[in-house]
Parts: C-alpha cells; sequence; structure tokens
C-alpha cells in the first residue's frame, strides 16, 4: 500500500516553503533538496516563475513530492497540477478551492486557525490542513486547543516557524510536520548557494527526527 502525501510529509516532519522568483533555479534547488534528504517542496504560487518552476522540478525529479502554496482559485489549482503539482495548498479555508480539489481527488492542505474552519474540514472527510500563519495565531497552543475537540484531524504548522521553535510544534501528536522557509531562504536561491541549502536541508530532517525521538510526540 502507497503511502498518501500527508504520511510521506510526515516522515520528514519538515515542508521546505520555497518562494521561485527564478524558473532556473528550480533545478538544482530540488537536486539540493533531494542530496539532503528532503525531497519535498511548497513552491508559493505567488511568483511568475511557479507554475515553470513546479514543471522543472517534477519533469527532472519525478520522486520528489512537489506541491503548489498559496493556491487561491480553481484556476490556480488547475495551472499548478498541470504542471505537475502533486498536492494544494492554500493559506486559509476557501470551500470553492477545497471543493474543486476533493472533487478531482487532489491532495489539498488549507489554512485552518479556528474551530469553524477546523470543522469544515472533518465535515469532507478531510485528515490533514494547514495551520497559518501559526506563531501570529497562538502558536503550538492554539493547536492544542483545536486538536482536543477535532481528535482525527491533524496540522501542518507554517509562518514563522525556525530550528528554534520547531520543538514545541512538532512536540504535538497531531502536528504531521512544519512548514518553513528557513532551509530555502530567497538570498540563498538567487545567490546560487545550493551547497548551503542541501546543508540545511538535511539538518531540518535531522533535527525533526531528533525531536520526534526525544518528545515521542507527545500532545
Amino acid at each position: 500500500m502507497s503511502l498518501s502525501i500527508a504520511d510521506k510529509i510526515r516522515e520528514w516532519g519538515v515542508v521546505p516553503v520555497v518562494v521561485l522568483q527564478r524558473a532556473k533555479d528550480a533545478e538544482p534547488l530540488a537536486e539540493a533538496l533531494c542530496d539532503g534528504g528532503l525531497p519535498c517542496a511548497e513552491i508559493t504560487f505567488r511568483t511568475v516563475a511557479a507554475q515553470e518552476g513546479i514543471h522543472i522540478m517534477a519533469e527532472k525529479f519525478p520522486d520528489m513530492l512537489v506541491g503548489a502554496g498559496t493556491v487561491l482559485s480553481r484556476q490556480q489549482v488547475d495551472a499548478a497540477t498541470g504542471a505537475g503539482a502533486k498536492f494544494i495548498v492554500s493559506p486559509g479555508f476557501d470551500a470553492e478551492v477545497v471543493d474543486y480539489c476533493l472533487g478531482r481527488e487532489i491532495p489539498v492542505f488549507p489554512g485552518c486557525v479556528t474551530p469553524s474552519e477546523a470543522a469544515q474540514a472533518v465535515k469532507r472527510g478531510m485528515q490533514a490542513v494547514k495551520f497559518f500563519p501559526a506563531e501570529s495565531f497562538g502558536g503550538a497552543a492554539a493547536i492544542k486547543a483545536l486538536s482536543a475537540p477535532y481528535t482525527g484531524l491533524h496540522f501542518i504548522p507554517t509562518g514563522g516557524i525556525a530550528p528554534e521553535n520547531l520543538e514545541k510544534y512538532l512536540g504535538c501528536s497531531s502536528v504531521i510536520a512544519c512548514g518553513g522557509s528557513w532551509m530555502v531562504k530567497g538570498n540563498l536561491i538567487e545567490e546560487g548557494k545550493f551547497d548551503e541549502i542541501k546543508r540545511l536541508a538535511t539538518e531540518a530532517v535531522k533535527l525533526a527526527a531528533k525531536i520526534r525521538g526525544a518528545k515521542g510526540g507527545e500532545l
């Protein structure tokens, strides 16, 4: 039985959130992440290079888990999946986008930070959602509070997360992984520092594994 997208993301514990300004950087970036043991990327769909970048990554690295983030419309869902995106992430819970993806069996992780949004996700049979912006909306404490009534719902917190606070999120059993950009910062990509990105990706995966091993995912 093949692993679901959420299961694969859980294995790494972190998801690189990439703002790609130039499509030409997609291939060396993907190579750096794969070589660093983190063959995954959420390419934010807010730059002109995003769609082509996803296409390049999906074509050159077919085993890599490449998704599209900041997806705000059905048209963007079509563009992203047409380019090869294997999952969709949206910053908020847009019922139209969510239902469109679910109807086409496209893995989607909408943003949920309130009980009402969580309820909408559970109503649709969803098991994992994004929690964004994590630090601004109460952080790990808010996720723990939401997890109490919605025990079957899992979260991918993103926004303000770095190595320094990764532990408090991954220590929650309802968190499957954390999205972050510290290993794929824009200046590192633009300056071609892909060896540094590889190093940071390796460290991120190791840190996530260490935290999970020490904490055991307790709520």
